[in-house]
């Protein structure tokens, strides 16, 4: 029972039905018990019923729900949430590690132009760290292993290299392209972007 309550497997929607969060069940029943929001009850892929926490707690559990298990009986565990107040979209800005810079950069070797496969990648400090480079999105590129081997410890210029364009930090995008559905859960599909 635990575990379940501590998973996150409850999408969590604004009032508008985009999605912003993913949450834990333990979350999702006390937001819903507080009032601030309401749980989905869906039915089949096109019937979704908004459903308030008193009336949550008399709906029967599927075969497919996760539920669990309190002094009153069973209780099904929502996948979907959708809060009561809140309407905006949450903006993140992508973490600079390298998987940020690989997208960023769009997996190309930001002195060859040539793409690349992920074991041919490395992340090269324009300036090195050697030398005062910050470990900064200004100053950080995708580059391939052997070009940055090469390089080593020397400025692009000083290393006969030019980069494609200047390394700048990306901009926010709405947390809602960055969810995924890692439980496969099936009623989440409809309020996620296709990646």
């Amino acid at each position: 029972m635990s575990q379940v309550l501590h998973l996150n497997t409850v999408l969590v929607l604004n009032r508008n039905w985009q999605a912003v969060s993913i949450t834990t069940p333990a979350q999702a029943f006390c937001q819903m018990s507080a009032g601030n929001s309401v749980g989905l009850d869906i039915a089949d892929r096109q019937t979704y019923i908004p459903t308030l926490w008193a009336q949550w707690l008399s709906l029967p559990v599927r075969p497919h729900d996760d539920s669990i298990g309190t002094p009153r009986g069973p209780i099904r565990v929502p996948t979907v949430l959708v809060l009561s107040r809140f309407a905006g979209i949450p903006m993140i800005r992508p973490k600079l590690n390298s998987r940020g810079i690989w997208h960023r950069d769009g997996g190309r070797c930001q002195y060859t132009g040539r793409n690349l496969r992920p074991g041919e990648a490395s992340i090269d400090h324009v300036t090195p760290r050697s030398r005062g480079g910050s470990n900064s999105w200004e100053n950080c590129v995708l580059a391939d292993r052997r070009v940055n081997t090469r390089k080593a410890n020397r400025t692009p210029q000083e290393a006969g290299l030019r980069l494609l364009k200047e390394p700048r930090t990306p901009r926010p995008v709405p947390v809602t392209l960055t969810l995924r559905n890692l439980h496969d859960i099936a009623d989440w599909d409809l309020f996620l972007a296709s990646a």
